[in-house]
């Protein structure tokens, strides 16, 4: 079963994620921050993390970062999941940093998040 960590301050939208993930049978590991989510994400090697941008602390970007600069990390998949628009440094760090997909919660419904995850770790099923 493959797992998947959720980085989300808003306890709203991790539930609603969560509640996705585990109706399709995916194993749910879950971060309010990207301290916490740094943290998890290197010690339990998720298949995927869903990756919000704007969180206190450590915010997104961030851990992507720093997820980037570590071995196993350098090649993670992330999807980021944010309502905001970026600043031009941070789409030059998403460039750079290369998640799989950059989607746009309040555009993106939970059915094509879902897609998108099975893109990624079920790509010979589709």
């Amino acid at each position: 079963m493959s797992s998947i960590l959720i980085v989300e301050d808003d306890k709203n939208q991790r539930a609603a994620l969560k509640d996705m993930l585990e109706q399709n049978k995916y194993s749910v590991l879950e971060a309010e921050d990207g301290v916490q989510g740094l943290t998890m994400a290197l010690r339990e090697h998720p298949n995927l993390i869903l990756l919000d941008v704007r969180m206190p602390g450590m915010d997104g970007m961030e851990m992507m970062h720093a997820l980037r600069n570590n071995p196993w990390g350098k090649n993670a998949s992330i999807i980021i999941l944010t309502n905001y628009d970026n600043t031009e440094a941070q789409l030059v760090q998403i460039t750079t940093d290369k998640p799989s997909y950059y989607l746009l919660k309040a555009n993106t419904p939970l059915d094509t998040i879902a897609d998108k995850i099975r893109e990624i770790l079920e790509p010979d099923k589709i």
